[in-house]
């Protein structure tokens, strides 16, 4: 059978005009399909972690810090309270990090599958939005598991409490689309690990203003606060959860530093995996 004849066939089977307005659709799909054979797990880590920090650090700590301060309590509120915006957005940060970094190491290094990809009408830039698109969708399901828990806690007191959803989204898929471009360009993924962990993930969680006002760090370690897109999620999540005091200045500060991650993190994205794959 000759080649003519095969390609022939496959347009009958493949719509080729379809997939290169839709590919990044189809992406996300396979990506989901792929989550949803781990489902139980995730749903478990996502209900687990949010109620062991909550009993640990909100609940036993959180006690002995409100006996300590009295009526005042930690910004005006109960630490539990304090905590609950940080606690959101970590949760989101982690769970967008694990569905861009570990995709996209395994779609170029492991298993090789975004070449797959690519020898079918979907451009590079496709597949990286496609892969950001996944990561979205457990994102957002990871944050709405992590906000019932807390809500069950009563670390929620507010009725204003479910907007610190959508800024813990937002700094989830920033920071994930920042590591997804950070990703496509490893060639040594070891080493990356170690540095991920160590230096990026463990300061980025205890140092940016999670268990305690940023503030009350000293001004030298203030900076890693600054450039962390948890800082600015918390900042937003607790003015828009209970009141805290945050300028308008400020608020538009967070709100910018996070969509330019984005921004930036997706377009680098694209270029990277267009360039890689083309070699």
């Amino acid at each position: 059978m000759s080649t003519a004849t095969l390609r022939q066939g496959s347009l009958q089977l493949i719509d080729a005009a379809k997939i290169r307005s839709r590919g990044a659709l189809y992406v996300a799909e396979a990506r989901i399909r792929i989550m949803m054979k781990w489902i139980a797990l995730i749903i478990a880590i996502a209900i687990a972690n949010p109620v062991l920090y909550l009993i640990s650090v909100g609940v036993g700590l959180g006690g002995l810090i409100d006996k300590s301060v009295g009526a005042v309590g930690v910004d005006g509120v109960k630490y539990l309270t304090f905590l609950a915006p940080a606690l959101l957005a970590q949760a989101a940060i982690q769970g967008a990090m694990d569905e861009t970094v570990y995709p996209t190491i395994e779609g170029f290094k492991w298993h090789k599958t975004f070449y797959s990809m690519n020898s079918t009408p979907l451009s590079g830039s496709q597949i990286s939005f496609g892969v950001f698109l996944g990561a979205l969708f457990r994102t957002v399901y990871t944050v709405l598991l992590y906000f019932c828990v807390m809500w069950a806690f009563g670390a929620l007191e507010s009725p204003h409490a479910w907007l610190a959803i959508p800024t813990s989204i937002l700094a989830g898929i920033s920071f994930g689309a920042l590591m997804q471009s950070i990703a496509a360009k490893l060639e040594d993924e070891n080493f990356f690990f170690v540095v991920l962990g160590r230096f990026i993930m463990m300061p980025l969680f205890l140092f940016s203003g999670t268990f305690f006002p940023l503030t009350s760090m000293p001004f030298y370690l203030q900076w890693i606060g600054w450039i962390s897109p948890l800082w600015h999620a918390t900042e937003l999540g607790r003015y828009l959860t209970y009141g805290h005091a945050l300028s308008s200045t400020m608020m538009w500060v967070h709100f910018t530093v996070l969509l330019v991650m984005l921004i930036s993190g997706l377009i680098l994205s694209a270029r990277i995996f267009t360039k890689r794959l083309a070699k």
